[in-house]
């Protein structure tokens, strides 16, 4: 991370979220969300990224040279998914000469989750990783980090340490793996929204932004969290 003292020449900022198979993108006025396309559907991120970039300028009647950075979500989640958006949004980046920003993609649900689920002491992202294992971090309610980010095969006591303390909620991908084994659980919360979206990344863009606190263009890579093995995806019409 490159931190630049420079004031930044607004504060619009595009916002990408491709590491699940939600393909989401929003654009953003400080921490106010002007427009938000979202889908997930088969072959979304590869079909679908660029044209909503597109779209949210359009409908906002925004320009492309007003924009004062672009966000992406880092990972962990789909090596494909993870490529793809960093890819569209380093060139995006490159062809516009402006800034890019970057997030955990569990911090980012986390900051969703903590608006919305006020009762909840300790907030848990999941990210299905394939057969009991998940990419998960543990947040307060001020989405401060509780327990660092990994994966984790899930068993019964897994979470035993915070559910003993107080109402925990687990939401993502990857939580209904936790369901059946928690559900009884009278400190154990299991909101029907995932919150992985690009809305949630707005208000932390805005304060990356206003800190200077940039990504090397040149060397920044997804988080993938465990080794990536398949080649790299096709990508439509970088802008």
């Amino acid at each position: 991370m490159i931190k630049k003292n420079s004031s930044p020449k607004s504060d619009l900022i595009l916002c990408i979220e491709t590491a699940t198979p939600v393909c989401s993108v929003a654009l953003a006025q400080g921490r106010d969300i002007l427009a938000l396309k979202e889908d997930t559907g088969k072959n979304a991120h590869s079909s679908l990224l660029t044209i909503f970039i597109q779209e949210v300028f359009s409908e906002t009647g925004k320009s492309f040279a007003e924009t004062a950075a672009v966000i992406v979500s880092k990972g962990p989640g789909s090596y494909t998914g993870l490529r793809i958006g960093v890819s569209v949004a380093k060139g995006f980046c490159f062809a516009h000469d402006i800034p890019l920003l970057s997030i955990s993609t569990l911090r980012g649900m986390a900051w969703g989750a903590a608006r919305e689920i006020k009762e909840a002491q300790f907030i848990i992202p999941m990210i299905d990783a394939r057969r009991m294992e998940v990419y998960s971090a543990v947040y307060d309610q001020q989405v401060n980090l509780v327990r660092q980010i990994c994966a984790e095969i899930v068993d019964r006591h897994s979470f035993d340490a915070f559910l003993e303390r107080g109402k925990t909620a687990f939401f993502g991908t990857g939580a209904t793996k936790c369901r059946e084994l928690f559900q009884e659980h009278p400190n154990a919360l299991f909101p029907e929204k995932e919150f992985i979206s690009a809305a949630h990344m707005a208000e932390q863009a805005d304060q990356l932004l206003q800190d200077g606190l940039f990504e090397d263009l040149a060397s920044f890579e997804p988080y993938y969290l465990k080794e990536f093995v398949a080649g790299k995806p096709k990508v439509k019409g970088l802008l």
